[in-house]
C-alpha cells in the first residue's frame, strides 16, 4: 500500500502537535488571516507571517530609526533594528525553554516595532503633539502603528497589507505596556507567546540602553541602583540569564509568563532608574528638541502640500483616512536619516545656509 502523502507544513505541524506544550499555540489551531489563503506547503501559517514581516520595507528600515541615543556615532550603539533582533532572541530562547511555540514568537517580536517613529520616543512623542494640532484628540502610538503597517502600509504586489495570522496582529498589538508595570494585566495578548514578547521587550531595553548609557558617559556603573545589580547581575548578559531562567522556571511551576516577585521587584527598579536618569532626564536628552522640530516641521509641511505624498499615502489608496492620519503614516515611517534629509532639502537648502552635517538644524 502506498503510504499517505504529507507535505513538509503537514510534517511541522504533527511535530509541533507532539512536542510542545498543551498551553502553546499551535499553528494548525491558528484563528487564520482576515483574507484567507492557500496554506503554504513547506511553511506554517506563523512561519509564513515571520517571512513577510523580514521582506518588508518597515523591517528594513528599523536599521536607521533611533532606540535611545539620537544619531550615535559610534557603530555600537543600539539602532531600532538592534533592538528588535534581541527581543526575538530572548522571545526565542524563552519559547523554547517553555516548549511553546518559537514560530509565533519570533514572528511577533519581528514586527512589534514596525510602527516607531524617527527619533525614537522623542519622534513618537512629537507625532502625538503636532496630529493633535490638526485632528484634536488623536495621539500616535506606536504599537497602534505597527498594526496599521502590517494591514495597511505594507504592500504585497498590489495586495495591501501583509495579511497576518490573528495570533500575530494580537502580539503586535499589545506588546507595550506604555511605561506601566511589567506584571500588569491590562490589555495582555491572547497566547502565551504574545505574552512573551511583551515582558521581553521590556526585559532586552532596559538591559541594552544601560549598556549604551554607560557607554554614551551618561551613567557611570557605580549610578547602577545596586540592590537591583546584586539580584540581576552586574553584566549585561548575567541579567539576560537570570530573567530567562527566571520566567522558565515560573512558567515550568505556574503554567504562566511572569517573573518571581524578587526578580520582578529589581527589573522594576531598573525601569525607574532609567526612566529618571536617561529616558526623562533632560541633561540625557539635549538633542532631542531638535530632533522633535524636525518631525513637526516635516507634518505641517505635507498638511500643507497634500500632492506631495507619495501615492500610496493619498485618498485613493488609504480610504476612509483622514489627511492628518495619512500624513502621520507617512511621517512615521521616515528614518532618522531620510527624515533630516527632507528637512534640509524642503528648508534649508533654499537659503545656501552652511550647516553641520550633524544636528544643527
Amino acid at each position: 500500500m502506498t503510504p499517505e502523502l504529507h507535505t513538509i507544513r503537514e510534517e511541522l505541524e504533527a511535530r509541533e502537535a507532539a512536542t510542545l506544550s498543551p498551553y502553546a499555540t499551535l499553528a494548525r489551531a491558528s484563528r487564520g488571516r482576515e483574507t484567507p489563503e492557500p496554506e503554504d506547503p513547506i511553511r506554517t501559517c506563523f512561519q509564513r507571517d515571520r517571512d513577510r514581516i523580514v521582506h518588508s520595507k518597515a523591517f528594513r528600515r528599523l536599521m536607521h530609526k533611533t532606540q535611545v541615543f539620537l544619531s550615535p556615532l559610534g557603530d555600537h550603539y543600539r539602532t531600532r533594528l538592534t533592538h528588535t533582533l534581541e527581543v526575538m532572541q530572548l522571545s526565542r530562547s524563552i519559547a523554547r525553554g517553555c516548549a511553546l511555540n518559537e514560530d509565533l514568537t519570533e514572528a511577533i517580536a519581528l514586527g512589534h516595532d514596525l510602527g516607531h517613529s524617527p527619533f525614537g520616543h522623542a519622534g513618537e512623542a512629537a507625532l502625538s503633539e503636532v496630529l493633535d494640532e490638526f485632528e484634536p484628540g488623536s495621539r500616535f502610538i506606536h504599537s497602534q502603528q505597527s498594526l496599521r503597517v502590517v494591514m495597511y502600509l505594507e504592500r504585497r504586489g498590489d495586495k495591501v497589507g501583509l495579511n497576518l495570522t490573528a495570533e500575530v496582529l494580537d502580539g503586535i498589538a499589545k506588546h507595550s505596556k506604555h511605561g506601566g508595570n511589567l506584571a500588569g494585566y491590562h490589555d495582555v495578548p491572547s497566547t502565551l507567546e504574545g505574552q512573551i514578547v511583551r515582558y521581553c521587550d521590556r526585559l532586552a531595553y532596559i538591559n541594552h540602553d544601560i549598556d549604551d548609557a554607560l557607554r554614551a558617559g551618561v551613567l557611570a556603573t557605580s549610578d547602577l541602583p545596586r540592590q537591583a545589580i546584586g539580584r540581576l547581575g552586574e553584566r549585561g548578559s548575567q541579567r539576560i540569564e537570570t530573567v530567562v531562567q527566571d520566567v522558565i522556571l515560573q512558567f515550568r511551576s505556574h503554567h504562566e509568563i511572569c517573573l518571581s516577585p524578587p526578580v520582578l521587584e529589581a527589573v522594576e527598579t531598573l525601569k525607574d532608574f532609567m526612566f529618571e536618569r536617561v529616558y526623562l532626564n533632560q541633561a540625557a536628552k539635549t538633542e532631542e528638541p531638535k530632533a522633535q522640530n524636525v518631525v513637526k516641521q516635516l507634518f505641517r509641511y505635507y498638511m500643507r502640500h497634500p500632492q506631495e505624498l507619495p501615492p500610496e499615502f493619498g485618498p485613493e489608496a488609504l480610504p476612509g483616512d483622514s489627511l492628518p492620519r495619512r500624513v502621520c503614516d507617512y511621517v512615521a515611517g521616515f528614518t532618522d536619516r531620510f527624515a533630516v534629509k527632507k528637512f534640509r532639502e524642503l528648508f534649508l537648502e533654499p537659503l545656501e545656509m552652511t550647516i553641520p552635517r550633524e544636528w544643527d538644524v
